[in-house]
């Protein structure tokens, strides 16, 4: 007969996690989670249905305490912790905890160490070598030492940028919980990144169109790293989505609501569908190749999604292949009567 009292189902389903009580090989209660992933008809059932995991059952049939990590309960390459205790009269608990999590940030954080060392090598590499020549002795062709010369600064210059944003990326996350407290009017922001990337559009030949409705557009943030955001956003677009067609850049300023909005817009090539939901992954790029050579390191819009995160607000990119990107930043906005804080 089930335990399945109101009172023990409602306590199983309080430790949020799937959780059975097992009596002598039967299901004798198991609570909604546990339910939903193996099957509402699992209570009073042998536990070799409800739960055919091989490994698991080795456990649960062995009737011994232990806590494992498993595959392949509920899906296929789903990761568990199982947790199996002795509750007496040969009554089991078992509770799975979900790890997905847990090992999707291992996992990135792995890739983000193979991609960082990948990224400071090759430049590296070409530093060495080149070095490598320039110290050898005897005399050297003017026109290759400056080549030479121009290289190693050149990958130098690429290194630090690498460097820098590795280290602006640990600040941010090392604040994520600190709120900020400036009030920052995001019109000076933007129009400040305009003048930070003024060399880079003189470069590409591009014109940046600022728009600003009436506002205000005050929010509580910090101006450092909104800054950043505006700058990595016109940046992106100057970078790559600038073309013979089209190098105009709309950066717009606008209130809705309790939000303040600051958009990017660029009319170059667009992005394809598939590359748009890792576009902030570090490292992450459409074009490795052509990213390098306009001298991106991938951690630009890593870099916002943090920074927007930290101040609650949300990013969105819309594109289109052939009719360009937009990046929309939404913030909240400032209460008319905020005191900034000492």
């Amino acid at each position: 007969m089930s335990r399945q009292t109101p009172f023990l189902a409602a306590l199983l389903d309080a430790l949020g996690e799937p959780a059975l009580i097992i009596d002598h090989g039967t299901v004798d209660a198991a609570n909604l989670a546990a339910r939903s992933l193996l099957g509402d008809a699992i209570i009073g059932r042998d536990v070799r249905i409800a739960i055919r995991h091989p490994q698991a059952l080795d456990f649960i049939l062995a009737g011994r305490e232990a806590s494992i990590d498993l595959v392949g309960i509920g899906s296929a390459d789903r990761p568990w912790q199982m947790k199996i205790n002795n509750i007496g009269r040969r009554l089991l608990l078992v509770r799975l905890s979900d790890r997905s999590g847990i090992v999707a940030s291992e996992r990135m954080r792995t890739d983000f160490v193979a991609n960082a060392s990948h990224e400071l090598r090759t430049p590296l590499a070409t530093l060495i070598g080149y070095g490598e020549t320039l110290a050898e002795p005897g005399p050297l062709d003017e026109a290759l030492r400056v080549r030479f010369g121009e290289t190693i600064n050149r990958e130098a210059r690429r290194m630090q940028r690498i460097v820098d944003d590795l280290m602006s990326l640990s600040r941010i996350e090392a604040e994520r919980y600190r709120m900020p407290s400036d009030r920052v009017e995001m019109d000076d922001i933007a129009k400040a990144s305009i003048q930070h990337m003024a060399e880079l559009a003189d470069q590409k030949n591009a014109t940046i169109g600022l728009d600003a409705d009436g506002g205000p557009h005050v929010v509580i943030g910090d101006a450092g790293q909104l800054g950043q955001v505006v700058d990595n956003l016109i940046g992106n677009a100057l970078r790559y989505g600038c073309n013979e067609r089209s190098t105009r850049i709309d950066v717009q300023v606008t209130r809705l609501g309790q939000r303040v909005r600051v958009s990017v817009r660029d009319y170059g090539d667009g992005i394809a569908p598939e590359h748009l939901p890792r576009l902030t992954e570090r490292f992450y790029r459409v074009d490795p190749g052509r990213s390098r050579d306009s001298g991106g390191t991938g951690l630009g819009l890593a870099i916002v999604k943090h920074i927007v995160e930290r101040h609650r607000g949300l990013m969105s990119i819309r594109s289109k292949p052939g009719a360009g990107t937009a990046v929309q930043v939404d913030l909240p906005a400032a209460e008319p009567d905020a005191v900034t804080k000492p």
